[in-house]
């Protein structure tokens, strides 16, 4: 299992480290790395992008809502990485964590925004 191994995210040239979930779904996302995507803009808090291939799934409403930082799969496909914390009822796939979030929202900005994810 893929537990604890990190990835890289790159997006407006600030580059971040990422701790993966010892889970089925982590484990075959990062079979997938590396990854360049166009990710769109929801609701000010989060960016999404559709995968060619769908993941293994194990959907769960976060326990203590969703973190700045946490990167999760909705449904069987859409890779999500959220830059705000909020409560919600929707259910997600835990894939990894953000290691240092803070800088998060400005590196994501506003819009639609170039992320690359590889293995460490």
């Amino acid at each position: 299992m893929a537990d604890g191994e990190k990835i890289i995210i790159t997006a407006n040239g600030m580059e971040f480290t990422a701790t993966l979930y010892g889970n089925e779904t982590a484990d075959a996302f990062k079979k997938i790395l590396p990854i360049t995507m166009n990710m769109s803009e929801l609701n000010g808090n989060e960016k999404y992008f559709y995968l060619d291939t769908p993941l293994p799934q194990d959907a769960r409403v976060p326990s203590g809502g969703i973190r700045n930082g946490d990167i999760m799969l909705f449904g069987s496909a859409c890779l999500v990485i959220f830059y705000d914390s909020f409560s919600t009822h929707y259910r997600y796939t835990p894939i990894a964590r953000i290691d240092n979030p803070g800088p998060l929202p400005s590196a994501l900005g506003r819009g639609n925004a170039e992320v690359a994810i590889a293995a460490e």
